[in-house]
This record gives structure tokens, sequence and C-alpha cells, in this order.
């Protein structure tokens, strides 16, 4: 079975003997044999891996992995170094540089801002190679769907971040007014000037997270690795 390695152990305890993750991993057993699967089958949980539920103060959610070689590594938007920075994670760079005058970065991965507390969470922990939203309806939607009905049960205040339609929609699971909900259009080049661009996500989720006694995040940390 899987075993995160921290608290999320415990707060998703039993999920993944329900019948919908059994089959979710039969079904990864054969994708994962057959064809090109990303992430690799170790990263799938890196998001959860990397930021503790305790320790949780930003969630932002994303679609699906990256599905070309060498990009998803289990956080959402982001990418490993050597990797030519994905269009969506080149907006939120531009919107970072806007929002808080942070220099754009070289590269594109973010494990630096998951280690601070911020959760970033794929709908769809899996995706076949060149086929986006491939692994949309294999029930990975009811697994994450949990993942953020227990966050919204947090008693720490936590930033949720709702970029595009398909992250607004997990918005009716978070109730509690502990929590600030931040939402606007998708980051990818087809929305961007919908409404993402101006948003200033980050500098709002710094100041909630500074008025109710919580470090904020260091965002520029992306370039101080």
């Amino acid at each position: 079975m899987v075993n995160i390695g921290n608290d999320w152990d415990n707060v998703l305890k039993g999920e993944f003997e329900k019948d919908y993750y059994l089959q979710i991993r039969q079904i990864l057993k054969t994708e994962y044999f057959s064809r090109t699967i990303f992430p690799p089958m170790h990263d799938i949980f890196n998001a959860l891996k990397y930021t503790p539920y305790s320790e949780t103060k930003v969630v932002i959610i994303g679609q699906d992995p990256y599905h070309e070689i060498g990009q998803a590594h289990g956080l959402s938007f982001s990418v490993k170094r050597g990797i030519k920075i994905p269009p969506s994670l080149v907006n939120i760079y531009k919107e970072l540089n806007s929002d808080i005058g942070m220099q754009i970065p070289t590269h594109g991965e973010l494990t630096s801002w998951a280690k601070q507390g911020v959760l970033l969470l794929n709908a769809t922990l899996t995706v076949r190679e060149g086929q986006a939203n491939s692994h949309r309806d294999i029930g990975w939607a009811i697994f994450t769907d949990e993942v953020i009905k227990k966050l919204a049960q947090s008693p720490n205040p936590i930033v949720f971040i709702l970029w595009g339609a398909n992250a607004r929609s997990k918005k009716k699971y978070i109730t509690s007014k502990n929590h600030l909900i931040i939402e606007s259009a998708h980051p990818s080049p087809l929305s961007a000037y919908n409404g993402f661009f101006g948003s200033k996500p980050f500098s709002r989720a710094n100041r909630f997270l500074v008025e109710n006694g919580k470090t904020p995040i260091n965002w520029n940390s992306v370039n101080e690795e």
C-alpha cells in the first residue's frame, strides 16, 4: 500500500483501501507496463510527500501532469531543472514579477515552495505521454477531492489558489471561514489575459498568512537555490 511518510498517512488512513483506489491501482499497473506514463511511478505522490498536512499553508491546484518526456515530477506546474519552462509556468513567473517584483527564474523547479508549505497538487495525478487529461476519468478526482476536503477541515488557516474552471470546481469543498480562496483564470496562454495577470495571488496569500500569524512564503526561493 501507499506510504507517504508523513502525517498524510494518518489523515488519509483507509483511503488507499477503498474500491475506487484499488481500481486506480489496477489501471496504473497495466498502464505503466504497456505505455509511457508520467510522472514516474515513485513521483506520483510527491506533492503530499514534500508538504505534510499540518504544514500546508497554500494549495495551488493544477489540472494533470505535464505529458512530455522529463517534465512531470509530481508537483503541479513544476518541472525539473534543465527542462524548458512550460508556458503556464512562464506566465506564473511573469505574474510573480509584476506582483512582488521577483526576478524571473531560469528554471521551473518549484520544490523549494513545496518544502515551505505550498501544496502543488494536480487534480489528476498521472497522464499518458502526449495525451493531456488521458487519466482524468480513472478515479483520481475522488482521491484529490478527499485531499481538498481534509485540508478544508484543518484548523490552520490555508490559502487555496484556484486557477481555471478545473481548480475552481473544488471551491465547494472549502466552506470554513478560516481559509482564504483566491480564484482567477488559468495561467495558460489561452486564458492568462482573462483575469490571471494582475490578480496578485502571491502577495495576497502572504498578506493573509502574516495576518494569521504564519510565516509568509518566500516565493523567491526558486532563485536562491
